[in-house]
């Protein structure tokens, strides 16, 4: 796989470290947006016979989701992560879903056929190219005219009190910057206006955004959701001595015992459910 040059920093995380922890974290990940899950596919609307293109597809829930509407059609997943893609096609043998496919692609410069999908989707996958422009005309092309495209992606950070409380508690003091609005970060698509601007140029027509707002779950206690937290995390511990390390831990565990709920500990989140049309 070549990834195009803005995006090797993404796929050095992606096929690495970053990529292995949500591997070997794959169905708390996908627990954790479960509320989202249904509203994606709700909007996406696909039919028996189309074909779907899943963006950043992970460990593949969105995709295996996806063939099963599409049942004489098929649905294609991709994504940097090596160890994720060989999870998924597990995931798809085990659960007899053959009308999937899984290949480790960088969307941004794959060459896709030209105008081969109906649909092309995305569950917070689509945020972290390094040129967002020409990612989505690579996608616009492959999506075949009046085609659809239905992404999930962050609001503002202001609004996911979720990172909100964990950046809070994991900085220990220190002044953690936020990722440029145009960077590769899970924030690059929480601007409407960006979102307007870079699909249109990319050859989309009808671009919509609906505020959704849900719980995430991040695990059923606060030492289970400390620990799995802490690893997805664990970039913003890096720098820190051991003293300063506990003091962010402890502080993060007293944040999520208090979201401590009858269904696990839960934050508020809220997300773009962005759809467009293929002009």
């Amino acid at each position: 796989m070549q990834a195009d040059p803005s995006n090797v920093e993404q796929l050095r995380a992606w096929d690495g470290d970053t990529g292995d922890f949500w591997a070997a974290h794959a169905e708390r990940f996908d627990e954790g947006v479960a509320a989202y899950h249904g509203h994606l596919l709700a909007a996406a609307g696909i039919h028996a016979t189309e074909n779907v293109l899943d963006v950043g597809c992970g460990a593949g829930q969105t995709t295996r989701d996806a063939a099963r509407c599409a049942s004489a059609g098929s649905a294609l997943g991709v994504d940097l992560s090596s160890r994720m893609i060989e999870l998924a096609r597990r995931l798809a043998e085990r659960e007899q879903v053959e009308n999937v496919t899984f290949q480790q692609a960088d969307a941004q410069n794959h060459a896709f056929p030209d105008r081969s999908f109906d649909i092309a989707i995305s569950r917070s996958g689509a945020m972290f190219f390094g040129d967002a422009p020409a990612a989505f005309a690579n996608i616009a092309r492959a999506v075949r005219h009046g085609g659809r495209l239905v992404l999930l992606a962050w609001q503002p950070l202001e609004k996911n009190e979720w990172l909100r409380a964990f950046r809070a508690a994991l900085a220990a003091g220190r002044d953690l910057p936020v990722p440029p609005p145009e960077a590769p970060s899970p924030f690059a698509l929480s601007d409407p206006d960006r979102v307007r601007r870079v699909l249109t140029s990319a050859g989309f027509m009808d671009v919509r955004l609906h505020g959704l707002t849900e719980p995430m779950y991040f695990g059923p206690d606060p030492d289970d959701a400390c620990r799995f937290v802490a690893g997805q995390q664990a970039g913003m511990l890096h720098d820190l001595d051991a003293d300063a390390r506990a003091r962010a831990l402890d502080a993060l565990r007293a944040d999520m015992t208090d979201h401590q709920t009858d269904r696990g500990v839960l934050y508020d989140s809220a997300a773009w459910l962005i759809e467009a049309r293929r002009g």
